[in-house]
């Protein structure tokens, strides 16, 4: 009993001495941070997500207080951020980019998109892309193994029927699904781009459609129906970002493709 007292003790006092140092260590090395930082740091929503590009808010708060970034670094902060930071800073408010949204260009499920085999193994696009060089005939489609949704802070991404999807009204375009893509068909866009073209398979047309029923075959029948609204490149139908354009008009384009693979928003 009294061994159990005496290691209860000698713990207890352990703690306190490697406590009290820890507090020495701390106080003598503390940086100190300016009152400015601190303030721009309060102004910060605290997500520490890192889509500012820097290492969380405190590191974002620090490259703000220097000068090294802009009041509107903070990408998910918004407007009512950047004003608060520029608080802060004293000085004027800089109206911060149009707001933007992930699009995957992509629409090739698991009935449409065809498979060259049964994948079995680690649920990561960019390692099944490593290994064999991605189980989808088409090679510039969503492989669906979800390393973006994965990725994403905010949950505004999830793998659907073998496709990722991306919810407009979660996402806050911090860009780490774009990153984290290895066949690059995620693309910001404007929150307010009327149309979007889910397809990014650049073959001729016969090609495309035997890997997938819902690829663009360049037929451009949308671009005859509204010349403003979309354009042919490589083989690819391309929507107009222009937020002006006639929704109706986009609609009735949408209608004319025979894939159903262009999504119109309202």
């Amino acid at each position: 009993m009294d061994e159990i007292l005496l290691a209860v003790v000698v713990l207890g006092v352990l703690g306190f001495l490697f406590a009290t140092l820890l507090g020495l260590i701390s106080s003598k090395f503390k940086v100190e941070t300016s009152v400015t930082e601190e303030e721009v740091r309060n102004a910060l929503p605290g997500a520490n997500c890192g889509a500012c590009g820097y290492p969380g808010c405190d590191g974002c708060a620090a490259a703000i207080a220097k000068g090294e970034a802009a009041v509107n670094a903070c990408v998910i902060g918004g407007p009512t951020t950047a004003k608060a930071v520029a608080k802060a800073m004293g000085v004027e408010a800089v109206e911060s980019d149009q707001r933007k949204v992930a699009v995957v260009k992509c629409n090739g499920d698991c009935e449409s998109a065809k498979d060259l085999f049964e994948y079995s193994g680690l649920e990561d696009c960019r390692a099944q892309i490593a290994l064999f060089g991605g189980r989808k005939e088409c090679n510039f489609g969503c492989i669906g193994c979800g390393t973006c949704e994965k990725t994403c802070p905010f949950d505004a991404i999830h793998v659907h029927n073998g496709v990722a999807k991306v919810d407009r009204n979660k996402c806050v375009a911090c860009g780490k699904c774009v990153d984290a893509c290895p066949k690059d068909i995620i693309n910001l866009v404007p929150y307010d781009q009327k149309a979007v073209v889910l397809c990014s398979n650049q073959e001729k047309g016969k090609d495309a459609r035997k890997k997938c029923d819902n690829a663009c075959i360049a037929c451009t029948l949308c671009a005859k129906t509204y010349p403003e609204g979309f354009e042919m490149k490589k083989n690819l139908s391309c929507e107009n970002i222009n937020t002006d354009l006639d929704i109706e008009l986009l609609k009735q384009a949408a209608d004319k493709c025979p894939n159903s693979c262009i999504e119109v928003f309202n």
